[in-house]
């Protein structure tokens, strides 16, 4: 079994992220998306509510696991017997960032194999913060995030409203 690791915040989870997932899913036997618990981040949804819209969104992949982990990703990878982390690439400035990652969970874990996946021209523009930038101004992010995000994202912002 091949068993993969698609770490990140994921918040929100957009079509960039689907993208990477089904795509990972021809080259790995299961993957575990692990939300990543991050306090020092400015999140529009907590950590348990990205798990479930994103167990939502990906009900029709039974290979799919998606929970939360805090600290070193080695250490879940080492728990859950997982040798492959998955990350999606959007441009080449983000390849500088990701390979440092790499070169540390290598070291750390050296059986460890990481996969980079190049974003589709049509989602690699796309990034949460952006995503989240824009639904603030009120810009329509429909097309960029799955439908059941888009739902969640503007239930969300209308509560904030009536608050």
């Amino acid at each position: 079994m091949r068993n993969a690791v698609y770490p990140g915040s994921f918040d929100p989870f957009t079509n960039g992220h689907l993208d990477i997932v089904e795509r990972s899913l021809r080259v790995v036997d299961s993957l575990t998306i692990a939300v990543l618990k991050n306090t020092s981040k400015k999140s529009m949804f907590t950590p348990d509510e990205r798990v479930d819209i994103m167990r939502e969104v990906l009900k029709k992949y039974p290979q799919v696991k998606v929970e939360t982990f805090e600290g070193l990703l080695v250490d879940f990878c080492r728990t859950r017997n997982i040798r492959i982390v998955i990350r999606g690439l959007r441009a080449v400035s983000d390849f500088d960032y990701e390979h440092a990652i790499f070169l540390m969970n290598r070291k750390l874990l050296p059986d460890l194999e990481t996969m980079f996946l190049m974003a589709g021209s049509d989602n690699s523009f796309i990034s949460s913060t952006i995503v989240k930038e824009v639904a603030h101004f009120g810009g329509n992010i429909a097309d960029q995030v799955p439908a059941i995000v888009f739902e969640r994202m503007q239930k969300k912002k209308s509560q904030h409203t009536e608050s």
